[in-house]
C-alpha cells in the first residue's frame, strides 16, 4: 500500500526490509562467498598488506581397500603385457607419504579412506578389527566411509571400530533394521561439510547396496542398504542450494563399474567428482561419465590418490587428480608408526611368520576369470576331499606373493595364508546335479559381467577345479556358457556331482556357494586353513599358473578389470 503522493507507508518499509533481510540470509545459504566471509578475506589482505590470491587448491588424500595390510609387500603391475612386481605399501611408509604431502597444504589437505580397512591381515581378524584402530587414527584421517567388508565381524563390532576410529563417518544407505522392520534411521550421517578454502565441500558417501549378497549373510544382520540411486539427487540438492557447497564430492564403495554407472545416471547431476572403491581398480586418468567423473585408487595401501580442487572466486575452477605409488624408497617408513605396528603384529609374530610352504610361481589374485592364488586354493579342496568339483569364491582381496629371484621361490607364510583366506570358513559337501551347475555359472557370470553395471557383485567370476568352463562374456544373461566340461567329460545335465567350498554364515543349510537347493549339505569339521596347510606341507613346492580352467571367447585369459566401454586401462 502507498500513501496519495506514492510515498511508502510504514507497513510497506517492513514488507521491503523483511523481504530483504530474506533474499541476504538466502544469498548466505546458497553463495558460500556471503557477505561475512568476504569481511574476513578483507581483514587477511589487510593484514597481509597485499591483496590475497584468489586462487586456492583444496586437496583429498585418498586410500582404499587397504585390507588391513600393516607393512611394505609384493605388488603387482602390468607391464608390456607382462606381470612385474615391486615392493609398495605399508601403513609407516604410507604416514610418511601423507604428511609429505599435508605439509605442501597443510590448512587446506583432506585425508579420507574408502572403506574395507579393518579386514584382510591376521593381526585384524584376530582383533576383530581392534588393533587397526590406532593405527589409523595415527594416519590422520579427517573422513571414512564403510565398505563391504566392514561388517565382517557383525554389526556390533563394526559399530564399535568405526566409532574409535577419530575420523567423521557417512554413509547414506545404510540403514538400522530390527528383524524384518526397518526403524527408519540412518547408521551414520549421510554426508560431511568442510568450510575450507573460503568455501564449502560437501562429501555424500554410499557403500554397496549388495552387500547382504555379496557377504555372508549374518555379517550384515541388522542392516538393510539401498542403491545410491535412491537419494543421492536429494542430498546433492540439499548440499547445494540449501548448505551452499562449492564443491560436492560422491564418495563410494560400490566398484567401478557401479560407480561408472553411477556417474551416467541423472541422479549424479550436480556431483563433480566420485571418489571411487571396492574393486581395486587403479584409475590414473579420471573416467568421464555424463553427469561426472570417477575414480579410485588402488589397494592394499599400496597407493595414494591425489584430488587437487582449485577454487578462484568461490567456485571450483578445475580439478588435477594423480594416482602414487606408495614407494618405500622415495617415503621411508615413518619410525613411530613403524614402531606401533611392530607392538600391534607381536603378540602373532611367531606364529605368523612360520612357513608353511612355497611355490615356484607367484601367488596372484588380479585376473577377473581364473588365478594361480585361487587355483592352489582350489587344488588343496580337490586333493583333501576328492569332489568332482571344488570352488572358491570371486574374492578380490589379498596382494600377491612373487618369487625370490635368489631362492626361485615364494614362501608361503601363515600371515599370507590370512592373507588369502581373512575368514577361517569350514567346509562344506553336497550333491548337485549337471543342470544346476550350469544355471549357477550363467549366474555367476551376470554377477561378475551384467551390462547393468548396478547388478554386478564387485567380485571377480568363481573360481573351481574339475571343470573346464567356456562362454561369451558379451552374451546376454542366460546365453553366456558355452560349455562345461567335469573331470574332461562333457557335463550330463541330469547327472549328479559332488561339490566342496567354504560355508557362508547365514545361508540356508541347502545354499552353497550361491548353489540353491543342493542335496546331502554337510559341514565338515576341517577348516580352510588346515587344509591348505596340509596340501602345502604334503605338496611344496607347488607352482599354480593360469591352465584353461575359465576360457572366454571374447576376452583373454589374463583380463584385469570388468568395466567396458571406456579407455580405462589396469596397470
Amino acid at each position: 500500500m502507498r500513501t496519495k503522493n506514492n510515498e511508502p507507508t510504514p507497513a510497506d518499509n517492513r514488507r521491503d526490509f523483511l523481504k530483504k533481510s530474506a533474499l541476504l540470509g538466502l544469498a548466505t545459504v546458497f553463495n558460500p562467498l556471503s557477505e561475512v566471509i568476504a569481511s574476513n578475506t578483507v581483514s587477511e589482505e589487510l593484514i597481509d598488506g597485499a591483496a590475497a590470491p584468489t586462487k586456492k587448491t583444496i586437496t583429498f588424500l585418498i586410500t582404499t581397500d587397504i585390507h588391513s595390510q600393516i607393512n611394505t609387500h609384493d605388488e603387482f603391475f602390468w607391464e608390456n603385457n607382462q606381470a612385474v612386481y615391486k615392493k609398495r605399501g605399508g601403513m609407516a611408509v604410507l604416514k610418511t607419504m601423507i604428511e609429505t604431502f599435508r605439509k605442501k597444504n597443510p590448512v587446506n589437505t583432506i585425508v579420507y579412506d574408502g572403506g574395507d580397512y579393518f579386514h584382510g591381515h591376521a593381526v585384524a581378524s584376530l582383533t576383530e578389527g581392534e588393533a587397526l584402530i590406532p593405527i589409523f587414527n595415527n594416519l590422520g584421517y579427517d573422513l571414512m566411509l564403510p565398505g563391504n567388508w566392514e561388517v565382517v565381524y557383525k554389526k556390533k563390532k563394526m559399530l564399535y571400530d568405526m566409532g574409535h576410529a577419530n575420523a567423521a563417518k557417512i554413509c547414506a544407505n545404510m540403514w538400522h533394521k530390527t528383524t524384518d522392520v526397518d526403524n527408519g534411521e540412518l547408521v551414520y550421517q549421510p554426508y560431511w561439510i568442510k568450510y575450507i578454502a573460503g568455501v564449502k565441500v560437501g562429501v555424500i558417501g554410499y557403500t554397496d547396496h549388495l552387500i547382504p549378497k555379496r557377504q555372508s549373510p549374518a555379517y550384515s544382520e541388522g542392516l538393510r542398504f539401498d542403491h545410491a540411486e535412491v537419494n543421492l539427487a536429494k542430498y546433492v540438492k540439499l548440499l547445494r542450494e540449501v548448505e551452499g557447497c562449492a564443491v560436492v564430492l560422491v564418495a563410494t564403495h560400490m566398484g567401478l563399474a557401479q560407480q561408472v554407472g553411477l556417474a551416467n545416471n541423472p541422479a549424479a547431476q550436480g556431483v563433480d567428482v566420485i571418489m571411487g572403491a571396492d574393486t581395486h581398480e587403479r584409475v590414473r586418468v579420471p573416467i568421464q561419465g555424463k553427469y561426472t567423473k570417477v575414480i579410485e585408487c588402488g589397494a592394499f595401501g599400496s597407493f595414494l590418490g591425489k584430488l587437487d580442487l582449485i577454487i578462484e572466486n568461490g567456485k571450483l575452477v578445475d580439478t588435477k587428480y594423480e594416482l602414487l605409488d606408495v614407494d618405500p624408497v622415495k617415503y621411508p617408513a615413518d619410525k613411530n608408526m613403524q614402531t606401533m605396528i611392530d607392538k600391534a603384529f607381536e603378540p602373532f609374530k611367531k606364529e605368523m611368520q612360520t612357513v608353511i610352504g612355497t611355490s615356484t610361481t607367484p601367488l596372484v589374485r588380479y585376473f577377473v576369470m581364473e588365478t594361480p592364488m585361487d587355483n592352489l586354493i582350489t587344488d588343496a579342496i580337490k586333493w583333501k576331499f576328492k569332489p568332482d568339483i571344488a570352488l572358491s569364491n570371486g574374492f578380490r582381496f589379498c596382494q600377491p606373493l612373487a618369487v625370490d629371484p635368489k631362492t626361485g621361490v615364494a614362501t608361503i607364510t601363515k600371515e599370507f595364508l590370512w592373507n588369502m583366506l581373512p575368514v577361517n570358513s569350514e567346509a562344506k559337501t553336497a550333491v548337485v546335479t549337471g543342470k544346476q551347475v550350469w544355471d549357477w555359472l550363467e549366474k555367476e557370470l551376470q554377477n561378475a559381467f551384467a551390462k547393468d553395471p548396478s547388478k554386478r557383485f564387485g567380485g571377480w567370476f568363481v573360481r573351481y577345479n574339475g571343470m573346464e568352463v567356456n562362454f561369451t562374456i558379451g552374451n546376454e544373461f542366460g546365453k553366456r556358457v558355452n560349455s562345461v566340461k567335469v573331470g574332461g567329460e562333457p557335463i550330463d545335465l541330469a547327472k549328479e556331482y559332488s561339490i566342496v567350498a567354504c560355508e557362508r554364515e547365514g545361508d540356508p543349510e541347502d545354499t552353497l556357494c550361491r548353489i540353491e537347493h543342493v542335496k546331502n549339505p554337510k559341514k565338515s569339521p576341517l577348516l580352510m586353513h588346515d587344509v591348505i596347510i596340509e596340501y602345502l606341507k604334503d605338496h611344496s613346492p607347488v607352482a599354480p599358473k593360469l591352465e584353461g580352467r575359465a576360457i572366454a571367447t571374447d576376452e583373454p585369459q589374463t583380463l584385469l578389470t570388468q568395466l567396458k566401454g571406456t579407455t580405462y586401462e589396469f596397470r
